[in-house]
């Protein structure tokens, strides 16, 4: 079986790789490696092969954006480069899967619990929206040329080296400044990028939007003691909620530069969570859960 995999040298993409190699045939696809070296939002690829399955892990990963350009850089390599591989997949051979790597930033939620896939898509972002079109896109595609779509809505990554705020927290856990705010009790949904890259395979045959979660939605408390008991280092510190609100109200009368504000702290202390009963009854997903990876593996 011979998969194009795009994004092959981002985080996902290398898991995926690693993941499936022994078993498929993997051709990658990336800005500067890989088999086809393309910036897919500057230009529409000739495929000189036929695949079977192809993974859409591309993309413009979720920031906070200062600029406009910044803005519209997620639209240009999320939409932009989405419709362009798929203009350029029409040039060959189509294939018979279409999976395609989605956050579960499109239902534009700050807080809540157990939102599901029936959940309207309100993401008023750059981020979410640009994931918002491009899941437009593929589903339309994949319709008019018959080709079995799937579309994986993530929350946070997790797996060795993270980016982003994961990346972050486990690197002010190593340096020793972490914190918890009002005993770290808020639960956020997360999922192992190995069992994603394990269940594409499986998933793509049956096709559908799914949520991915690791079932259990640790809180900051767990998911810090677990990290820091690996890494050998003292139990986090814990901030108060009051002293914490005290610090939002700063936040909010210093303005954009103060590191938090009382919409950043409801954040941070509000449960968001993601229903995957789905992908559990109709494709048969069991993953791992993220705490119980980290005491066997993280060092």
């Amino acid at each position: 079986m011979k998969v194009l995999l795009t994004g092959a040298n981002g985080f996902l993409g290398k898991i995926i790789k690693n993941t499936l190699e022994k078993e498929y045939q993997i051709i990658e696809l990336s800005r500067k490696s890989g088999d086809y070296q393309v910036s897919l939002d500057k230009e529409i690829l000739e495929f000189t092969e036929s695949f079977d399955l192809v993974i859409h892990c591309a993309g413009k990963a979720h920031f906070v954006p200062k600029k406009n350009v910044e803005k519209k850089q997620f639209h240009e390599v999320n939409v932009i480069g989405t419709e362009n591989l798929l203009k350029g997949l029409e040039k060959t051979v189509l294939p018979k899967q279409f999976v395609f790597i989605s956050s579960v930033s499109v239902y534009g939620q700050e807080y809540g619990k157990d939102i599901n896939e029936e959940h309207q898509q309100e993401a008023k972002d750059p981020y979410g929206l640009s994931k918002i079109e491009a899941e437009a896109l593929v589903m339309k595609w994949c319709k008019k040329q018959n080709v079995v779509c799937t579309i994986l809505r993530l929350p946070l990554l997790v797996g060795e080296d993270p980016p982003g705020n994961l990346g972050a927290m486990i690197k002010a856990i190593d340096k020793g400044y972490y914190f918890n705010i009002g005993g770290g009790k808020a639960r956020k949904s997360m999922v192992l990028a190995q069992d994603v890259a394990k269940f594409i395979p499986k998933v793509a045959i049956i096709g559908g939007i799914y949520n991915l979660t690791d079932g259990h939605h640790p809180d900051f408390s767990e998911l810090s003691m677990a990290i820091s008991k690996q890494k050998n280092k003292k139990k986090p510190l814990n901030v108060t909620m009051f002293i914490a609100n005290l610090m939002g109200y700063a936040g909010d009368l210093l303005g954009n530069k103060a590191p938090i504000n009382t919409l950043k702290l409801k954040k941070i202390t509000s449960d968001l969570t993601f229903d995957d009963t789905k992908a559990r009854e109709v494709a048969g997903w069991n993953p791992q859960g993220v705490i119980e990876w980290y005491g066997k593996t993280l060092k």
